[in-house]
């Protein structure tokens, strides 16, 4: 029997607080998700896929990068701001969360890295659209 895949059969929202910061100490130690032929799920390790794999499965590599996605900074009106993109929407545009002792509003341009200022848009639920001054994935790698 074969099944169809989608590329929106992998889409899925990833909670910032499970996305690793740094990579294992020993690569064979990584974390491996495997599901089995009966469709159950296996949380496993790396060095374990030699002794999974069989002729004809399929492998599937994830090959994104971590983006250094934490910037530090401040609003216009002085008070300290620290910025968590959590998607990027379009080339100069992020939603993002936003930790302040009070939420900018539209409109509040944000002076990120002490590098750049970026402009709060508006709020989708508790992320923050906001507008970057140029290439976000630009500004982030130089930043």
């Amino acid at each position: 029997m074969t099944q169809s895949f989608t590329v929106s059969d992998f889409d899925y929202e990833l909670p910032p607080e499970l996305i690793a910061q740094t990579p294992a100490a020993e690569r064979t130690g990584s974390r491996l998700l495997h599901l089995d032929a009966a469709s159950q799920l296996h949380d496993r390790q790396f060095a374990d896929l030699t002794s999974l794999l069989r002729p004809n499965d399929l492998l599937v590599f994830n090959d994104t990068r971590v983006i250094k996605a934490r910037l530090p900074g401040h609003k216009i009106t002085g008070g300290k701001i620290e910025v968590l993109v959590e998607r990027i929407t379009e080339p100069d545009r992020v939603l993002a969360h936003v930790r302040a002792s009070k939420s900018p509003g539209a409109g509040m341009v944000l002076r990120l890295a002490d590098a750049f200022e970026a402009t709060v848009l508006g709020r989708e639920g508790e992320l923050f659209d906001i507008r970057f001054p140029g290439p976000v994935l630009d500004l982030l790698d130089a930043h």
